[in-house]
């Protein structure tokens, strides 16, 4: 039955070639920034299975939770290292789902969205141009002259800097793999991920075809028993995961060194002292 699997949904993300980019309104764009530092709408590409009677599948609140910032757009000289999060979604009766993502970059392979992304750069530079400009009090009539040589070094700066030729660089977007799953097994999840992510970024191809890897954690993995632990297997090395007993702490499978690093000891102890006194606790971040 599908309450007892170990994943309820496998769910892709990321830009859509038909509808192009979409600037994300809702992610709070900022046409000041560079075309490189804007957001743009994503979408949910696929996901499998279609829908679940007991569970439906929510598209616009997976694809927010997803990309929550939209897609991002980086060129070979940004860093585009995968990361990884978590998201809960909590139902109406108060039950609970799970999702954990792993972001990636590949290239943009469609011509319209390299030149699309080219003439919102074109837009940019001619309206940095025009500040730098109107900065000096050029008049419209300079404009098509020269400018002194402080303005030309301001604005070379400013076409350098996050810029994008269609001629010269390579044009990467953000995409993203998702697991639902009815327990908050991280660890299992981020490693399955992670080998499902070097298996299509590698030159070799996987001992199975990737599809036969997502039907077997979607249909033939079943969650643990309370108390048991289970193994399955990955794309390169098998995968194991505990339930805690029905006696036993709940589950928690998120690394507490990283609580460290984010909070540092003093405001942990804080958090944690306030946790005790039942106060409420608002944890803001980017």
């Amino acid at each position: 039955a599908a309450p007892c699997r170990f994943a309820h949904y496998f769910v892709l993300c990321g830009i859509d070639a038909e509808s192009g980019l979409e600037p994300d309104e809702l992610a709070g764009e900022n046409f000041d920034q560079s075309p490189l530092r804007r957001t743009f709408k994503s979408k949910v590409l696929a996901h499998y299975p279609q829908n679940i009677e007991w569970n439906p599948f929510d598209q616009d609140a997976v694809n927010m939770l997803c990309m929550p910032k939209g897609l991002s757009f980086r060129t070979q000289a940004d860093n585009r290292d995968p990361q990884l999060h978590s998201f809960i979604i909590t139902r109406e009766d108060g039950s609970r789902t799970y999702g954990f993502v792993l972001t990636f970059y590949e290239e943009v392979t469609s011509k319209q969205i390299c030149t699309a992304m080219q003439t919102l750069y074109q837009m940019h530079n001619a309206e940095q141009y025009s500040s730098v400009c109107a900065s000096s009090s050029c008049s419209m009539d300079s404009l098509a002259s020269s400018i002194d040589e402080g303005d030309a070094t301001s604005l070379a700066k400013l076409q350098r800097y996050n810029s994008y030729d269609i001629s010269r660089d390579t044009l990467y977007v953000s995409k993203c793999i998702c697991l639902i799953t009815p327990l908050p097994f991280m660890q299992a999840c981020k490693k399955f991920l992670i080998q499902l992510y070097k298996a299509v970024t590698s030159q070799q191809p996987p001992p199975l075809p990737l599809e036969s890897y997502i039907h077997n954690i979607l249909y033939e993995v079943p969650l643990p028993p309370p108390g048991r632990s289970l193994k399955f297997y990955g794309v390169y090395e098998p995968i194991i995961c505990q339930r805690p007993g029905p006696n036993e702490l709940p589950l928690s499978d998120y690394p507490l060194r990283e609580v460290f690093e984010l909070l540092g000891l003093e405001n942990l102890v804080q958090v944690f002292t306030c946790v005790l006194l039942e106060m409420q606790i608002l944890l803001y971040s980017q």
